[in-house]
């Protein structure tokens, strides 16, 4: 899975020992460093073979027209994509002339290391040159979470056994609109390999010129770039400064151009002297402020960072990171190898969402332009829970987010015929983005995933003034959908409406290889919690804060009615079931569907979405990613133990895994139902999907969802976490060989720290309000700084191996019939019916 002879284990760090070219575009994923608001891949500071040279800013995009081979009323119209910001890495060493180039320098030395514990990249190596002459080059890079538009970078170079002219060119680049000479791969071959090889998660290009210069100017060892993005208008400046520090003597040249800034130092290096070169970058984007006040922007935090010395700022970031691990780490005794991984994870939904400051956690964060750089659903329903257990202030940022979209949700629902708001499948500026709209639009469960991830923040932290302030919004209007795009229906014998159940026909559930269908349990499970937590909302405020409520009346116009009709919808909501067989059909007509054998697809067929029509999958009962399963850990209140054993033991085999988002949600209801092995087993995919490149797609940015998914998994599957009906409980899953899990929580602001081990679970609390919880039913209460400590008997029943398509045996649908599995294949003959027989006629 991963060479542990180049990546070594660390439990804080992420070490490589040798140098790789071959996979640089998963490296430069890997060993980026971002705070949230701006993010570095992790390139080579020398500019060279790059897979994709990445400096990415968070919302800061460009926009375009969808163009649609047949349109249609509603279609989205125009697209947007994160833009490649200018590159400001690149700091290239030349000694006697002689240019450091990773593939074909003789290095007897290197290791490259993302210190975890205070987010600064660090490259050490030894190059012999072909002079023979021995130099020491250390490089440094961050980027600051104190100061949200700061980088930090330095190279150290020290010639060793001579002295030598030394030559540090610190660039910046716009790679946007075209490569410098040492660029990666060329724009033209680029499009051209995209053409060949599709692949619906990548990022649009762009044939025409994306960022138009504006002001850009040198000043002493400043360099300042700007520019307006064509389409969306937005803009944004980049400026640098630099710090010489040597004994050595030295002169400095600038060079300004529109796409490039140089500031070049030559230096007569004494054999052993340090040279010693610093750059502090700064990016300010904004969606309607010009450019040169961006640049004053610049000016500004430059001059504040350099009062403050790199020292001191360097120092700040350890501080902030002591705090974050302090509230966030997770520890997995007796297992290094998962204890890194782990930690990567958690740093990297940091490095995701810490400054994200009210825009949106991309769904690749800020370490490549896969997905183009949209905001999904990833945010609410698997990265939201960490930070609302952890940081609330960064939850209550997110989903900020949320309220400020909502405008534009409104406009989106009526579009769509509907009351109330819908929010975008995909996005960065609060419009619709998805072009295929079976996979996109459809997906209306959406609205529920940001009620529920609302309900979630609010559940952990009691913010009130929050919910009632802004986040009734939210809920009042994802609830107004929900009752229009419902209808009701009756049956034989219904009196005053007694016995009429309430449907959502025509949506797309989290399965993507299932679209547009009727009654979709994940869909329906989860707008019923969104139409009661409405309901629920709005009676809470009328009770707690009657001019607060009056208010929300009259922003909203809200119908005294409305609360009672959504709770009406809410019981009546049809949940489909299948007496027959004993489980939770996906929708209303899955299990009419024949059963796709994925035990015996070929693993050149994976995943199906690149070897596959949609229609020839849409045709089976096959899954991209838990849907059923998933509502049974949301919503698992409303579900038996027996519900989901026989739910998780039908859909697992069915389910491919295609998505990332899938084994994170598998290993926590494996865990919960007795297959605790399995459950492992799931984790351990989850856990090192970028770090193995197990989906082969790392180089296109990290897969922020399934590392939010990681810490539910440890704290919801393992730790037995959950949170119904706001009442925080446990009911732990030990794996069977792992000494011990401790892990941290916030619960409605007082700090709490639990530990597992086998035979007990320990609950420490910190400075606030008591704080009571259950584990498996026993009610139990911790005061400030008190340690509660509960005995266990065992882990929770033990299911060895995995459900598999042979244990449905003779399983028949309603009608009799029965379920047999198969893959679909390619033929040249077709078939004939004789009887109950089929032959095969002539080849075609």
């Amino acid at each position: 899975m991963i060479d542990r002879d180049r990546f070594p284990v660390d439990p804080w760090r992420l070490v490589e020992k040798s140098v790789g070219l071959d996979d640089a575009g998963v490296t430069e994923t890997l060993f980026a460093v971002g705070n949230g608001y701006l993010g570095l891949r992790g390139n080579h500071s020398e500019g060279r073979f790059a897979h994709e040279h990445g400096t990415f800013i968070n919302g800061f995009h460009e926009t375009f027209p969808i163009r649609h081979a047949e349109q249609a009323y509603g279609f989205a119209e125009v697209g947007q994509t994160i833009i490649n910001a200018p590159d400001a890495k690149v700091m290239r060493v030349y000694v006697d002339d002689e240019p450091l180039s990773l593939d074909i320098a003789d290095l007897r030395e290197y290791e490259r290391v993302l210190d975890m514990r205070d987010g600064i990249l660090r490259r050490h190596l030894l190059w012999v040159t072909p002079s023979g002459k021995e130099v020491r080059i250390d490089v440094d890079r961050m980027v600051s979470f104190e100061e949200k538009h700061l980088a930090v970078m330095s190279v150290e170079v020290t010639v060793l056994n001579a002295d030598a002219p030394v030559t540090v060119s610190c660039q910046i680049i716009n790679r946007q609109d075209g490569e410098d000479v040492y660029g990666g791969t060329p724009p033209a071959a680029t499009r051209a390999a995209a053409r060949a090889a599709f692949d619906p998660r990548k990022s649009e290009r762009f044939q025409e010129r994306v960022l138009q210069p504006q002001e850009y100017w040198q000043a002493k060892l400043r360099s300042a770039l700007s520019y307006r993005v064509t389409d969306s208008g937005m803009t944004l400046a980049v400026v640098a400064d630099h710090l010489v520090e040597t004994e050595n003597p030295y002169s400095a040249r600038t060079l300004i151009e529109p796409d490039i800034a140089k500031n070049v130092f030559r230096v007569q290096a004494k054999a052993g002297v340090p040279i010693r070169v610093t750059k502090l970058v700064t990016y300010h984007t904004s969606r309607g402020v010009p450019a040169r006040e961006l640049v004053d922007r610049g000016r500004r935090t430059l001059d504040r960072a350099l009062a403050v010395g790199v020292d001191t700022i360097r120092a700040r970031q350890r501080a902030w990171l002591d705090g974050f691990w302090e509230r966030s780490d997770v520890r997995i005794g007796g297992h290094d190898d998962l204890q890194q991984a782990t930690r990567w994870c958690l740093f990297q939904l940091a490095q995701a969402s810490a400054r994200a400051d009210s825009l949106g956690v991309p769904a690749k964060g800020m370490t490549g332009s896969g997905y183009s750089g949209h905001y999904f659903w990833d945010t609410e329903i698997y990265v939201l829970p960490f930070l609302a257990y952890t940081t609330p202030l960064w939850a209550r940022n997110a989903l900020r987010m949320r309220y400020l979209m909502l405008p534009a949700a409104r406009r989106r629902a009526y579009q769509l015929n509907e009351a109330g708001a819908l929010f975008p499948w995909r996005t960065i500026n609060g419009e619709e983005a998805s072009a295929y709209y079976a996979a996109g639009t459809a997906q209306y469960h959406i609205n529920a995933d940001v009620s529920y991830a609302l309900a979630k923040y609010v559940r952990a932290t009691g913010d009130e003034e929050f919910l009632f302030r802004e986040g009734v919004d939210i809920a009042v209007e994802t609830a107004r959908l929900w009752a229009t795009l419902g209808f009701w229906r009756s049956s034989d014998g219904v009196v005053d409406g007694e016995g009429e159940t309430f449907h959502i026909h025509g949506v797309t559930g989290p399965d993507e290889y299932t679209t547009v269908v009727n009654d979709n349990l994940f869909t329906n499970v989860m707008a019923r919690f969104n139409l009661r937590f409405a309901a629920r909302t709005v009676r809470d405020m009328a009770e707690a804060d009657g001019e607060v409520y009056r208010q929300m009346v009259d922003r909203l116009s809200l119908d005294p009615g409305e609360p009672d009709a959504w709770e009406r919808a809410a019981e009546a909501m049809h949940i489909p079931f299948s007496p027959a067989l004993g489980i939770h059909p996906q929708d209303h007509v899955f299990l009419e569907r024949e059963i796709w054998d994925l035990e015996n697809t070929p693993p050149d067929q994976r995943p199906l979405l690149l070897h596959f029509h949609p229609l020839v999958i849409y045709r089976y009962q096959v899954l991209k990613q838990a849907d059923v399963v998933l509502a049974l850990f949301l919503q698992g209140n409303h579900f038996s133990a027996e519900d989901k054993l026989a739910d998780f033991e039908y859909y697992d085999p069915l389910t491919t895994g295609d998505s990332t988002l899938s084994a994170v949600v598998q290993s926590i209801l494996a865990a919960e139902v007795g297959y605790q092995d399995l459950a492992l087993e799931y984790f351990r995919q989850s856990i090192f999907v970028d770090l193995g490149d197990l989906h082969h797609n790392a180089a296109d940015g990290v897969h922020v969802a399934s590392a939010g998914g990681v810490w539910t998994a440890l704290v919801s599957g393992f730790g037995g976490m959950r949170d119904h009906f706001g009442e925080l409980s446990f009911d732990p899953r030990l794996p069977a060989d792992w000494p011990s899990l401790e892990f941290a929580l916030q619960w409605h602001g007082t700090p709490l720290h639990i530990t597992l081990t086998r035979d007990q679970l320990r609950v420490r609390a910190g400075q606030g309000d008591p704080v009571g919880f259950s584990v498996r039913g026993v009610g139990y209460v911790v005061g400030p700084d008190e340690e509660v400590t509960v005995p266990l008997d065992g882990q929770g029943p033990v299911i060895s191996g995995r459900p598999t398509l042979r244990a449905l045996g003779d399983a028949r649908r309603e009608d009799g019939s029965l379920l047999s599995a198969s893959v679909p294949t390619v033929t040249s003959t077709i078939p004939i019916i004789v009887g109950a027989d089929v032959e095969h006629g002539a080849d075609v």
